[in-house]
């Protein structure tokens, strides 16, 4: 039996041969790291014969997909013996991995708590400790049954019954056999490759997501190799809690939500202010990269919407409205708009266009309404009314390369002055719910492919992940603690424009269809004001702040030289406001520092006398004295930078 590896090396092992003998083949090195096996592009256990000749890797315990299967059996092995263990009688449901970590699903008679979570990690470290022996079994669905009737698992029972096959259904055991779960595998070949972990937090969990089945418990856990990447991440997860946007906006009073309007955000003068500004921000770019504004209805009648193929493809997430029409026997369906593009393309058929006149570049700050189910909404980052920063650009097929070029560029300068250096691009492909011809969608990924190879940008390929008119490239940022977030999107459509009859004239004469491209930069105004947020701590850009400055006397007697320095910065544009309450200074300085105020002037009898200012910047607890006039100059100069 031939064996490929990936550096395109042949082994020749006998028929039956494990990835355990293949390892051992290459060297005891390798034999000692390794936990499983891809066989033919498939991840098999370590000890599964291979019957044929195929193409095979080894999976080390040092490598991604490694600590997967480590949390995978983290989950099925230790965390649901743990469980058993402690509370017998309760039941198995299921425990996939997620990310950085795994979570496990058990119905309990008892209450299990966040409070317990520290005595179910110790019986993990007892049962890891063991060092065990991971085994696998592949039984009849008969037999299946029959384990997990004896062990009154009914969960498993169920998931066994609704499976269409009949044999090798996987179950995995340790030494002692004591403990048995289903799983489709891959498991580690033994407890001994288990690295560092820790059970983060408790929730509840429907049954196959059924409100009307029962209540089970969830119990979320996070592993990596080693203490020091666990460390680290549950570091981060600290970080990320202190700089939870929800909680910075309630400090910096920016924004609120409520049950009146579910997924729909009440901005505050603060938080309006961050918006205005990073509109005005963005629309001075587009307008040096030669778009043109327009603006479209938020209510459009649902004929435009199966015209454009939206109400087929996306209609459970619109919000639906029905009018009486006056003298009209029927009522009126219409749709809140989830989005700009049908109406881009009204607009672009206003009219004969030319060659001559592409590409023809449409941009909009849309507020687009998509109704999101509740349980998935997060503050600012998933809401149910948002503003794009849209736009549309018309175009020819040769003309896709160099606008994809000029896209990139504009992105990256944009994301750079907002203090995002790197990103990476994705280049999502068909989805299985689309619209179009397979030649079309041919067509339109081999184009897009060839533009961003050509322009030379590093990119990944994400399949099935495409709009469901086009291929796109997605742009993913990396914020202050590493998380990654998607936010531009480059979107080439070949559908669209036909859809809705646009078509320019052709050097020949003759009516052509533009191609469309759907493109955003921040993605929506809502979600990238909270990743602002979360990425900057709530001490956000100068120039983006909502109070730049506050005045603050120190004593009555300088309330009137604190007014005049408030005129005097506002006359510079610069957004500030007076502290002239009867409080100790260090209450005020501690106040305005939790609202993240940037700069902090200190205002008292020697300084109205010598016309200065004691300015300190926000997390500096050191104070310089500068004379008014300096400091208001290099104050305006800040604000313009």
């Amino acid at each position: 039996m031939k064996l490929t590896l990936p550096d395109k090396s042949i082994r020749d092992l006998e028929n039956g041969s494990t990835g355990f003998d293949l390892a051992s083949d290459i060297g005891p090195g390798l034999a000692k790291a390794a936990v499983a096996v891809t066989v033919d592009g498939v991840q098999k256990d370590l000890h599964d014969p291979i019957m044929q000749d195929s193409s095979v890797s080894i999976i080390t315990i040092d490598s991604e997909e490694g600590l997967e299967i480590m949390r995978h059996t983290l989950a099925a092995q230790v965390l649901a013996r743990a469980v058993k263990n402690l509370y017998p009688k309760s039941k198995l449901a299921i425990g996939p991995t997620i990310k950085d970590g795994f979570y496990y699903d058990v119905e309990c008679k008892e209450t299990i708590s966040i409070d317990d979570l520290e005595k179910i990690e110790k019986e993990m470290d007892k049962i890891v400790k063991t060092k065990s022996s991971i085994t696998k079994k592949l039984l009849s669905k008969k037999d299946a049954l029959k384990v997990f009737k004896d062990k009154d698992e009914s969960y498993k029972e169920e998931i066994i019954n609704d499976s269409d096959q009949e044999n090798e259904f996987q179950l995995y055991y340790q030494d002692d056999e004591d403990f048995v779960d289903l799983c489709k595998g891959p498991h580690l070949p033994s407890l001994n490759f288990i690295g560092a972990y820790k059970l983060t937090t408790i929730s509840g969990a429907y049954w196959k997501g059924d409100s009307s089945n029962t209540m089970l418990t969830r119990i979320y856990g996070t592993a990596w190799s080693n203490e020091k990447d666990l460390n680290e991440h549950l570091n981060n997860i600290e970080e990320a809690q202190k700089r939870d946007h929800r909680k910075l906006g309630k400090e910096m009073d920016l924004f609120h939500f409520q049950d009146e309007a579910p997924g729909m955000v009440f901005w505050h003068p603060n938080g309006w202010s961050i918006y205005r500004n990073l509109r005005n921000f963005v629309r001075k770019r587009l307008q040096e990269n030669d778009y043109i504004e327009v603006n479209t209805p938020q209510v459009i009648d649902r004929k435009l919407w199966e015209a454009s193929g939206h109400w087929d493809k996306y209609r459970e997430n619109m919000f639906i409205t029905e009018v009486d029409e006056e003298h009209a026997n029927e009522k009126r369906v219409n749709a809140l708009k989830p989005m700009n593009c049908p109406g881009h393309v009204q607009i672009y058929n206003q009219g004969i266009k030319s060659y001559k006149d592409l590409p023809l570049k449409y941009a909009e700050f849309g507020l687009c309404h998509r109704y999101e189910p509740s349980g998935t909404m997060h503050g600012l980052m998933r809401v149910r009314a948002f503003t794009q920063d849209d736009g549309h650009i018309f175009c020819t097929e040769d003309q896709i390369e160099s606008e994809t070029g000029l896209f990139i560029e504009f992105l990256s300068n944009l994301y750079a002055d907002l203090g995002f250096k790197d990103f990476d691009i994705k280049l999502s492909t068909r989805p299985e719910m689309r619209v179009g011809s397979d030649e079309i969608w041919d067509k339109a990924e081999e184009a897009l492919e060839a533009a961003i190879k050509n322009l030379g940008y590093p990119y990944r390929i994400d399949e099935g992940d495409g709009a469901f008119y086009g291929p796109k490239l997605d742009f993913v940022l990396t914020d202050a603690i590493g998380r990654e977030w998607q936010c531009g999107t480059f979107q080439l459509d070949f559908n669209l424009a036909e859809r809705l009859d646009a078509t320019y004239i052709g050097e020949d004469g003759k009516k052509h269809i533009p191609v469309m491209i759907h493109r955003a930069v921040l993605g929506s105004f809502e979600r990238f004001i909270g990743i602002l947020i979360e990425n900057y701590a709530g001490k956000l850009p100068f120039w983006l702040a909502p109070q730049q400055v506050v005045i603050a006397s120190i004593v009555s007697d300088a309330n009137d030289y604190a007014l005049e320095i408030q005129q005097s910065l506002k006359d510079n544009k610069i957004r500030c406001e007076v502290d002239l309450r009867n409080e100790k200074i260090s209450y005020k300085v501690r106040e305005h520092s939790t609202k993240k105020v940037p700069i902090i002037l200190a205002i008292g009898k020697k300084e109205m006398a010598d016309k200065t200012v004691s300015l300190r910047r926000i997390g500096s607890n050191e104070s310089s004295v500068l004379s008014l006039d300096d400091a208001i100059k290099d104050i305006t100069k800040e604000s313009k930078a």
